[in-house]
């Protein structure tokens, strides 16, 4: 995770805490290019692609929450985790700012694009 993006999800994290929301992270970036220690992480249940942060939503829903800067994109494995999280009813965010995140517990879950 780049610099700009891990302090956006350090002001997300902060932000969730402060409302009493837990969430907790996915350190997928901890693999590194270490190989053995990428296989071991693997082993035991690292998935590449899965979203940064895990969310207990306030209305009784665990969701993910991908963080990116304002110019970010999501890399085909994320694409393919928000894709199995779309056939299976779970909830996932796109988020760019701590706003973003107000804005989707404002709205009950309900995304920009109107996806819960």
């Amino acid at each position: 995770m780049r610099n700009e993006e891990a302090k956006i999800q350090a002001d997300i994290v902060r932000y969730l805490s402060s409302e009493g929301i837990f969430c907790h992270s996915v350190p997928n970036e901890g693999a590194g290019t270490n190989k053995m220690r990428t296989m071991r992480m693997i082993t035991m249940g690292l998935r590449p692609g899965t979203a940064d942060l895990v969310v207990w939503l306030p209305w009784h829903e665990i969701g993910y929450l991908e963080v990116k800067t304002q110019v970010g994109k999501l890399s085909d494995t994320q694409l393919r985790f928000k894709k199995r999280c779309e056939d299976h009813g779970v909830f996932y965010a796109v988020v760019k700012s701590v706003e973003d995140v107000q804005r989707i517990l404002d709205q009950g879950g309900k995304t920009e694009d109107g996806q819960s």
